[in-house]
């Protein structure tokens, strides 16, 4: 099935009207902003119709609405013979799926900024969308207003794409930049963040990595031409990070980020995607990322090293993306165009991550006496996990030890770590951080890259 072009204005139907849809709505419905659309981007736009959960509750960011636009009938709403294009904004997996569903059933082009149903589903909504000649388009999913879909769709369509890593959780950078700058605790910094707006209530889904992992697995899919869901990503928060890590980590050269990482292992065709805290290096551009900005670092054979960086969050960010997804199809739909059909999915298989290799930082709390460092040294050593650096911290009678290793594979970290929780001397193994860089040091003059070892 084909949409069908639109006479005169192509009329929006919008589902959901939090923070996200309350901006989008003020914005179709602002005289001065249509009018500069139709000018630049030769398009109308008319908002047709508002779905919201509850008629009677008060909804103060949507005076400017006609309320004659709001409806409790999602489903009737997008069943409507007049509307043109679906925006899907309530986010989650039910009912958003079966509305969009429909929508891509009935010829109608739908735009969404659900990372976490693209993560679980996207690949067979992108082929209902290709099977009904309408396009499903996502670019306010992963980073809010950076653009990063669209590139990956078209302008690199041709490139082959090595490594994607990224800071694309808004709640976490800023978290991680307060405790580096202001020296608070996570809980400190937390707090801040909620008061802010920054964090939800309930910040699981952010400082436990869920948020981040549904973004690298859409990211993923589209870099490596593969179907990734969020349930294939390896996942670390960063509620375990404390500030005595952060201040190592300024120490030896680096900042402490939550990354997002998708990778060709050894340039492929083994498939490594995770989420978890990193030191990186001061020296790259992703280290100088602060507060609530996101940034993609993007690595491709012929194009080099190429980082989109901006606002990761706010409602308004992530309007501004989902209405430039509007124009587009909306001029798609007066022309009888569509973006390029989703592209053959290969087949993946992903390395475990006890294969991978990384310097690791590590420190233990251990009781201070004779003995005890050649005690754990040689559990490093007994698992082939050579010590780079080591520094001590007297805590009365105990002692902080503070490891960087050489590059070492994950899995005999693991080990190592295992039997460290089993000698007597050791009262706590901390935070273990993996070091991401081009060497076993940070070296300014080896360019920005992220290279693995």
């Amino acid at each position: 099935m084909t949409s069908k072009k639109p006479a005169g204005r192509v009329r929006v139907a919008l589902l959901g009207c939090g923070n996200v849809g309350a901006s989008l709505a003020s914005m179709l419905t602002d005289p001065n902003r249509l009018a500069e659309i139709e000018m630049h981007a030769g398009v109308s736009l008319e908002l047709a119709g508002v779905a919201v959960a509850s008629l009677t509750e008060r909804r103060p960011s949507l005076l400017g609405v006609p309320a004659q636009l709001l409806t409790d009938d999602a489903k009737g709403l997008v069943e409507r013979d007049d509307i043109d294009v679906v925006v899907e904004l309530i986010g989650g997996i039910d009912p958003a799926r079966d509305l969009i569903e429909a929508a891509l059933r009935a010829g109608r082009p739908v735009v969404t900024a659900n990372k976490a149903l693209l993560a679980t589903v996207g690949s067979e909504l992108a082929d209902l969308a290709a099977s009904n000649g309408v396009e499903l388009l996502y670019e306010a999913s992963v980073a809010s207003a950076i653009p990063l879909i669209r590139p990956l769709r078209e302008s690199l369509a041709a490139e082959r794409i090595t490594r994607v890593t990224g800071i694309v959780n808004g709640t976490t950078n800023f978290i991680l930049t307060r405790m580096a700058e202001s020296g608070e605790d996570y809980h400190e910094a937390l707090a801040e963040a909620q008061r802010l707006g920054l964090a939800e209530r309930d910040p699981t889904y952010d400082v436990e990595g869920g948020d981040a992992a549904a973004k690298i697995a859409i990211l993923a899919s589209l870099a490596f031409r593969r179907e990734v869901r969020a349930s294939d990503v390896y996942v670390e928060g960063i509620t375990a990070v404390r500030p005595i890590d952060i201040e190592f980590a300024a120490h030896l050269g680096y900042a402490v980020k939550l990354l997002a990482v998708a990778e060709l292992v050894q340039g492929g065709p083994d498939l490594s995607v995770r989420v978890h805290p990193a030191m990186v290096p001061k020296s790259h551009p992703l280290a100088a990322v602060r507060g609530a900005y996101n940034a993609v670092f993007i690595e491709g054979e012929a194009s080099g090293e190429l980082m989109l960086y901006g606002r990761g969050a706010g409602g308004a960010a992530a309007a501004s993306a989902v209405l430039g997804d509007l124009v587009v199809a909306a001029r798609h739909l007066r022309s009888g165009g569509s973006s390029p059909a989703p592209s053959r999915r290969g087949p993946v298989s992903f390395r475990p991550l006890e294969e991978l290799s990384s310097i690791f930082y590590l420190n233990v709390d251990v009781v201070d006496r004779p003995g005890v460092l050649a005690a754990v040294a040689t559990v490093f050593g007994h698992h082939g996990v050579s010590i780079r650096s080591m520094e001590q911290v007297g805590l009365g009678d105990e002692a902080r030890l503070v490891f960087l290793t050489h590059v070492a594979r994950e899995g005999s970290m693991l080990a190592t770590i295992e039997d460290l929780h089993h000698l007597d001397a050791v009262d706590r193994v901390g935070s273990v951080l993996r070091v991401i860089g081009s060497s076993d040091a940070p070296d300014p003059s080896a360019g920005p890259g992220l290279a693995r070892p």
